[in-house]
């Protein structure tokens, strides 16, 4: 009776687990969506911060995350991310791992192909232990076109979690952004995941949301999203604000002449 007991604590637990979905770096406005890089770059020496808020239903829970970003060069930033959480499953809070990174871009988007830039990172061990890998390594590539008012991201990103018992993580993420007014954004996300876990695609999830700069250096963004495959989440909902220095980011250079 007690090897029972014991067995289906640990699968109740388990199952806790499998259900949280542990974040890395993120982009900040208007490098990204909520969490698809573009190879936009901040200018030299200017940086941005950002504040998210993150509801999740099912499982349940918030999400407070702080990040920074640093313009390294023209095409090189620097990333910081620190990600609290509180209320999964009613009763656990604490810290996620805080995870930093570089990205370079080192191809301007041409007339008809794309900018490229990759992504390096990396996060410290100090997470509660539900909420963390026990650290982990990152490495990814970052794809981008504008099209009109349109911007379109497609990332690849592997990471390897330091703790043996959890897989490798592997995450396409893609995104549009349409440019409705001057100052207003529409963003549409699209997000497939094999995670810690499950060693499974067994993450899908579509988001959408809005996006207004509010002034020449505030961004505020609202958001939701929902797992296409087994609802988990049910749903989960973003607002976010962000404030840099730069007033006018830095777009990639395109190499050739307009007509």
């Amino acid at each position: 009776m007690k090897k029972v007991l014991v067995i289906l604590i640990f699968f109740m637990v388990a199952a806790d687990a499998y259900s949280f979905d542990i974040n890395g770096i993120q982009p900040i406005s208007s490098d990204g969506l909520f969490s698809t890089y573009s190879t936009d770059s901040l200018p030299q020496g200017k940086y941005a911060f950002q504040a998210t808020i993150e509801r999740s239903t099912e499982p349940d829970y918030y999400r407070l995350q702080l990040n920074g970003a640093y313009g390294l060069g023209s095409s090189i930033d620097l990333y910081l991310s620190i990600p609290y959480v509180y209320s999964f499953r009613d009763s656990i809070d604490g810290l996620e791992d805080i995870s930093f990174g570089m990205k370079h871009r080192f191809y301007d988007e041409g007339k008809y192909g794309p900018s490229l830039a990759y992504l390096l990172s990396a996060s410290l061990p100090t997470g509660r232990r539900q909420l963390s890998t026990d650290g982990k390594i990152g490495a990814g590539i970052i794809l981008s076109k504008r099209i009109g008012p349109f911007r379109g991201s497609f990332n690849l990103i592997y990471e390897k979690p330091a703790r043996d018992s959890l897989q490798d993580e592997l995450l396409f993420a893609s995104g549009i952004d349409l440019a409705a007014t001057h100052s207003s954004f529409i963003l549409a996300e699209f997000i497939a995941k094999r995670g810690f876990y499950s060693g499974e695609y067994n993450h899908l999830e579509a988001r959408i949301g809005y996006r207004l700069k509010t002034t020449e250096s505030i961004y505020t963004t609202f958001g939701i999203g929902t797992d296409l495959q087994n609802r988990s989440p049910e749903y989960r909902m973003f607002f976010a604000v962000s404030y840099t220095n730069a007033a006018d980011r830095k777009k990639p250079r395109k190499i050739y002449e307009e007509e």
